[in-house]
C-alpha cells in the first residue's frame, strides 16, 4: 500500500498541488456556507469510503472529530454505507479508525 502523504510531505513532492489544496479546498470549498464543516466531513468521509481511498481516511477521521462528529457517529456512517457502498468499503473503513 501506498503512503498516506500529510501536508508537509505533499507540499515537497508537489508545491502546487499543496498551494492548490490549502488556497482552493480548505480556505474556500471547506468554508462556504451553505454546508458546515461537520456535515463536509461526513460527506467527505462517505465518499473516501465509497470510491476505496483508505490512505486518506485517517487524515479525515481526525479532521472529522475535530468538526464536531464523534467516534459513534463516525462508526454509524461506515456501517450505513455497507449497504451503498458495500461491505468490503465499510469494514476497510472501520479498520482505519484505528490507525488515527
Amino acid at each position: 500500500m501506498a503512503q498516506s502523504l500529510d501536508r508537509k510531505t505533499l507540499a515537497q513532492i508537489a508545491p502546487k498541488l499543496a498551494e492548490l489544496t490549502e488556497k482552493v479546498l480548505f480556505a474556500d470549498i471547506w468554508t462556504r456556507p451553505a454546508l458546515s464543516t461537520r456535515d463536509r466531513s461526513l460527506v467527505t468521509l462517505a465518499a473516501l469510503t465509497a470510491l476505496g481511498r483508505d490512505q486518506q481516511l485517517g487524515w479525515h477521521i481526525t479532521f472529522a472529530r475535530q468538526n464536531g462528529l464523534t467516534s459513534e457517529e463516525i462508526t454509524e456512517i461506515f456501517t450505513h454505507l455497507a449497504f451503498y457502498a458495500g461491505w468490503p468499503a465499510a469494514v476497510t473503513a472501520l479498520s482505519c479508525l484505528d490507525k488515527e
